[in-house]
């Protein structure tokens, strides 16, 4: 038997409602490496393709929501236990993205696995933090909770093609959304991979939908979608943020406007905070005497 044989070449594929889909377009482009040198055709998602993530991610809605924060914490580690299994993919396909070196990719792949573990942890607890008790003159109880926002379309990073878009999407489905994501234009593929992460892990499909292609071409369908509540423009440049901005005014959106973000450092609650309603309840606690409350 001959020594030599052909490489396997992956294909790379959307995400959508918990599928790999092509393209309906049927659009590829290629992905290069920090050299120039080519290393896949990604799929160039169209205006069809982002309206059939959001319709994915509005039918896993309900459940993602109504699941219990334990069990999305559950489910969220779960991921991270696959993510580790494939450390030196993600490591290979970090370093081909960036032009890092193997053993920095390594350090940015075992980062983005603990981002991913920290905000496992939070689904539990975020509510604690952020909701509570309210006091007020009468007899009642007033309480607060945080519900999660809705469908929530994320504009990942351009330059951070793996800590910087587990940096913007677990935060939005730890907290019980559901995601359209765009992937980075120059470095999707570590995105892509992720895909296939989520499918075989618990995470029930369209919580997470990934797309990939011309950001400013994609992103515009979203941020005018009226079924998509909020939106994260961390990928968009300074004139696309501005024109997004614009059409999500249109249904009253939640905008996360892009800022200057260093991936690397801890990242506090406010990517987390950013999608969160809070739902405020009255309740009655019966009739104040001399002794205090009959309740």
């Amino acid at each position: 038997m001959s020594d030599t044989r052909l490489s396997v070449l992956k294909t790379y594929k959307l995400y959508v409602g918990g599928k790999f889909p092509r393209s309906e377009s049927g659009r590829v482009y290629e992905v290069t490496d920090a050299k120039g040198n080519w290393l896949a055709n990604a799929p160039l998602s169209s205006r069809k393709d982002a309206r059939d993530a959001v319709v994915a991610a509005r039918k896993a809605f309900g459940g993602w929501s109504g699941a219990t924060a334990y069990n999305r914490g559950q489910v969220l580690y779960r991921v991270a236990e696959m993510l580790e299994g494939r450390r030196d993919q993600f490591t290979r396909e970090v370093a081909d993205a960036e032009g890092l070196s193997k053993s920095k990719a390594a350090a940015v792949v075992d980062a983005t696995i603990d981002r991913w573990v920290w905000y496992a942890g939070w689904t539990d607890k975020i509510a604690q933090v952020v909701g509570g008790g309210n006091p007020v003159a009468g007899p009642f109880f007033n309480l607060s909770s945080p519900e999660p926002t809705g469908v929530v379309a994320v504009l990942a990073p351009q330059e951070s093609s793996f800590l910087g878009l587990v940096s913007v999407l677990a935060p939005v489905i730890a907290t019980g959304n559901t995601a359209v994501v765009v992937a980075s234009e120059k470095s999707p593929l570590p995105a892509l991979s992720l895909a296939e992460v989520l499918a075989t892990s618990d995470v029930p499909g369209g919580v997470a939908n990934v797309l990939s292609g011309r950001t400013a071409e994609i992103a515009p369908p979203l941020a005018a979608h009226q079924d998509v509540n909020a939106i994260d423009l961390a990928g968009a440049d300074e004139a696309l943020a501005k024109e997004l901005e614009i059409a999500a005014a249109d249904n009253l959106k939640r905008v996360l406007r892009p800022q200057p973000v260093d991936y690397a450092e801890t990242p506090g609650i406010d990517r987390m905070t950013a999608f969160l309603e809070t739902k405020t309840v009255w309740h009655p606690t019966g009739s104040l005497g001399a002794s205090g409350s009959s309740y």
